[in-house]
């Protein structure tokens, strides 16, 4: 480990203290403002209850201490021409962000209306938590920003994400000592183990303890500094810590901890890349102490506020019922001087700018916070490379995830100069049958490594840790800093990051809004190992309700797709990294699946999303009398299993087959943009013919997505229906009634006529499955004819 040679040269003058000290008055200004103030922005006249707003909204407690940061990176950036960006994690620290992007000028380079003068403040402060303005955390909306506030845990991963492959920005990561008691938070900080100190940028956190959440004290505020020093060193990080309430004394604090952690950071990049040192980095944290609501209320009722859990909101609460609490609002807001800050037109004066970095290096105008402007184009090779034959549907078997392995590998080796792509998952890798990549890119991975591992790489882009949470967290930070992603995890265990999709999806939704943010890449998910070939891992891995939940939300951002083979699995991959600002999740198996379609079969079936497998099918060219669609690898095996029972034991029934790769394709067209008109919907399905659909999730979604079409009450849906074990795998078909014999039954017992007709097939049907749970308890395989099966007609 490099030795740092101490020099104590942060000796802050007078002029620089007094500078500081004013920027951060007036972003503490700026900040208790935006909650309060409807009008009277300077306090040019006596303030009244009309002045204030009447919903008092936002949190202020973490303000001050936000604000503190804001102003010592400006200060830093500027002195060493940084490129940097902010991770802020306290919740709802918005006042602060804005304030600190309104001053620097970014904020008004974004939104004219809102300037940076007397007409622009009263604005920023009418704005904030009020209707149509802005929310109270750190949202899109807000220049310089990367990190939704409104839910804790995330924000270190996501710093360490926009750290990946930038290696000339430093990301400092405002951990609220709130969201550090959450699981999330808890696992990022072993992220330091995956960064590379020669491609990658450096995190600096800072772990702001101001001892209280909303009610309760905060766990790492109560330890003891040498307690908590051997947490943050068991993490890999060198603390420096900064504690006080005395403005001074933690201005210089402050200013001496940013100038040693990034000394620190520059010799521990300096000397990986320059002299090549293995081993690994123990970067800096620093420890920021202040009290909670520092500079507010000291008191309020008789009780105390500034230091304590009351002032984690709004401290004065009855400001327009209540004189006092109005006389203490003012006396509150006009302690910080702003007749001192800011000019006869409300614009900042020179001391307080004098610490504010000029152009793209300001915090609110980095174009790392807004990536898409750095986005490049994927190089993505041509899809024939790596398509499976198909030349007699339903006779020749690849695993499809190992065939998109294939594909991944050449996209790593074509982004390797770059470094603008990662595969990141939860120790899934090879389980995933992805492990061709590691032919181009090994396994991240700064710590010890022994003789037996495989695949460790200290420049790997390959990211693996068992934590979703961390996973997805990593990725959504490379993506919003503008680069490209996959995210492949087991399907049951992806619900471990539901929460955390929200909030990209409520980014997504609200950037898409925002003209001034440019579209990044897709996040992407690649969900195998999934319900129907988990039959060795039992029920505990047997879950796809992910697409449910996904389902659910902006269909402007979301989609699913099933392809049901190699081919196309890879049109719908190739499609998915193209794509920009969406959700994609793509649920595909690993395990031997037969190929149906060509790859120019594939790419016309995924452009549809939906359609007609007419060799399938026994209409020629005639009404159907039954439609058997499907949705999903296994699903889809399964219905053609049952088609070609049906052509050989019903051969007068006309039988159409449709399958759906585009989940969304079932949605009304004014619901969804990928959904289908009625006319098209009615084509495919028709209006009064029985609709058999086998489905690879849970078969009410099918019903929700289609209960509004003219022939829903002929439709019929198979699915998973948490009838699960440890068992073989066409058990766990026949256990949920996805399987082919009931598809048959269910067509005999739907099909007008045919229940007295057909009744000796149905019953063979019956009988078969039977015969097959004793065969399986026997033999502990499936039958001859369910193992030897293939597409014969």
């Amino acid at each position: 480990m490099p030795e740092l040679e101490h020099q104590d040269r942060t000796v802050l003058t007078d002029d620089e203290l007094s500078t500081l000290d004013a920027h951060w008055r007036a972003a503490n200004y700026l900040a208790a403002g935006q909650i309060y103030l409807l009008a009277n922005p300077l306090l040019r006249e006596p303030l009244t209850p009309e002045h204030i707003k009447p919903r008092l909204l936002g949190h202020w407690g973490t303000s001050p201490g936000l604000n503190l940061v804001y102003t010592h990176l400006n200060r830093v950036i500027k002195a060493r021409g940084l490129d940097a960006l902010c991770v802020w994690g306290p919740g709802h620290g918005g006042p602060s962000v804005l304030a600190g992007s309104w001053l620097d000028g970014s904020y008004s380079e974004t939104y004219p209306d809102v300037s940076r003068d007397a007409r622009g403040m009263e604005r920023l402060f009418r704005q904030f938590s009020f209707p149509g303005g802005v929310p109270s955390h750190v949202a899109p909306e807000v220049p310089g920003s990367i990190h939704e506030g409104g839910e804790l845990g995330y924000s270190l991963a996501h710093a360490y994400g926009a750290a990946f492959d930038n290696p000339d920005l430093v990301v400092a990561c405002v951990i609220g000592d709130g969201e550090a008691e959450t699981g999330p938070l808890a696992a990022s900080w072993h992220s330091d183990k995956f960064l590379d100190p020669v491609h990658d940028g450096a995190v600096l956190p800072i772990l702001h303890l101001n001892g209280y959440k909303i009610a309760n004290p905060t766990v790492l505020s109560r330890l003891p500094e040498h307690e908590l020093d051997a947490l943050l060193r068991g993490y890999g990080h060198e603390p420096i810590h900064v504690t006080g309430d005395d403005p001074a004394t933690v201005h210089r604090a402050m200013a001496r901890a940013l100038d040693d952690a990034l000394d620190r950071i520059a010799l521990l990049q300096r000397t990986a890349r320059e002299e090549g040192i293995g081993e690994r980095a123990h970067w800096p944290v620093i420890v920021l102490r202040t009290p909670k609501g520092w500079t507010g209320p000291a008191e309020v009722d008789g009780l105390p506020v500034e230091g304590t859990w009351r002032a984690h909101q709004v401290p004065l609460a009855g400001v327009r019922e209540n004189p006092e609490h109005l006389r203490q609002l003012e006396t509150w807001l006009r302690s910080y001087r702003p007749d001192e800050l800011f000019d006869a037109d409300g614009r900042p004066v020179a001391d307080v700018l004098a610490c504010v970095p000029d152009g793209s290096r300001r915090l609110g105008a980095t174009p790392h916070a807004n990536g898409g402007l750095l986005l490049r184009e994927l190089p993505l090779p041509p899809l024939d490379r790596f398509a499976v034959p198909a030349e007699k549907p339903g006779t020749t078997l690849h695993e499809p995830t190992r065939v998109l392995g294939d594909l991944l590998e050449q996209v790593m080796k074509d982004t390797a100069a770059r470094r603008d792509f990662r595969v990141v998952g939860p120790d899934e890798t090879a389980s995933n049958r992805l492990q061709a990549v590691f032919d181009a890119s090994g396994k991240a991975w700064q710590a010890q490594t022994l003789p037996v591992d495989e695949h460790l790489d200290r420049h790997g882009r390959v990211m693996e840790i068992l934590s979703e949470h961390t996973c997805q967290g990593w990725l959504e930070g490379y993506l919003l800093t503008g680069r490209h992603g996959l995210f492949s995890c087991y399907e049951a265990f992806v619900h471990i990051v539901d929460s955390m999709v929200n909030q990209h999806i409520k980014w997504l939704k609200t950037s898409r809004e925002l003209p001034w943010r440019a579209p990044i890449a897709s996040l992407n998910y690649l969900l195998t190992s999934h319900v129907w070939r988990q039959d060795h891992n039992g029920f505990s891995h047997q879950d796809p309700g992910f697409v449910d939940h996904v389902l659910n939300k902006s269909p402007a951002v979301v989609r699913v797709y099933l392809p049901p083979d190699a081919n196309t699995l890879l049109s719908v991959a190739d499609h998915a990294l193209r794509s920009r600002d969406y959700v994609n999740v793509i649920v595909a198996g690993k395990q031997p699946c037969f190929d149906w379609l060509s790859m120019d079969a594939a790419r016309a079936h995924c452009a549809r999303g939906a359609g007609i497998w007419d060799w399938a099918g026994t209409e020629n060219g005639s009404e159907p009398d039954v439609v058997l669609a499907c949705a999903g690898d296994v699903p889809t095996q399964e219905v053609l299993a049952a088609a070609q029972l049906l052509r050989h034991q019903l051969p007068q029934l006309a039988v159409r087959v449709v399958n759906v790769v585009d989940m969304t394709r079932l949605m009304p067209r004014e619901e969804h943009p990928h959904g289908m008109t009625d006319f098209e919907y009615d084509g495919l399905f028709t209006t009064d013919k029985p609709v058999i659909f086998a489905y690879h999730g849970y078969p009410w979604l099918i019903h929700r997505l289609a209960y509004r079409r003219a022939g829903h009450p002929n439709m019929h849906v198979r699915g998973y229906k948490e009838s699960g074990t440890t068992t073989t795998p066409f058990d766990m078909v026949v256990r949920n009634d996805l399987d082919r014999y009931r598809l048959v039954m269910d067509v005999i017992d739907r099909v007008p006529g045919l229940a007295v007709r057909a009744a000796a097939v149905r019953q063979s049907m019956a009988d078969t499955r039977t015969r097959h749970h004793a065969w399986i308890r026997e033999h502990g395989t499936d039958l001859p004819e369910i193992a030897e099966w293939t597409w014969n007609v």
